[in-house]
């Protein structure tokens, strides 16, 4: 998987928050999350601005264009690896065709 790697930048700014019930009217969300302490929605910080949506970080979006496989291992670990070198923090949604930090 690696040798294919190659990353793809979204434009934008995204943030992390949680919610209670759905997400409001007007957001679209890019990922959720059902949590014990409500749903994790993952969106841009233009559109939870709008919303009145409170967040603690505005982050990059990155995908990693390779097919990944949800059995895989060590791709996390290398990009993980690579960023921490870089002093970039990173957190990791797995989906069911793609890696998204």
């Amino acid at each position: 998987m690696l040798a294919q790697l190659r990353p793809r930048r979204h434009p934008g700014r995204y943030v992390f928050t949680t919610v209670s019930g759905v997400p409001p009217a007007g957001v679209r969300p890019v990922m959720t999350f059902t949590e014990e302490e409500g749903l994790t929605v993952i969106l841009s910080q233009e559109e939870a601005d709008a919303a009145g949506l409170a967040y603690d970080l505005a982050t990059e979006w990155i995908t990693l264009t390779v097919h990944s496989a949800l059995d895989g291992v060590g791709l996390t670990a290398a990009v993980s690896e690579a960023l921490a070198g870089a002093g970039i923090s990173c957190n990791v949604a797995a989906a069911a065709h793609h890696d998204h930090l």
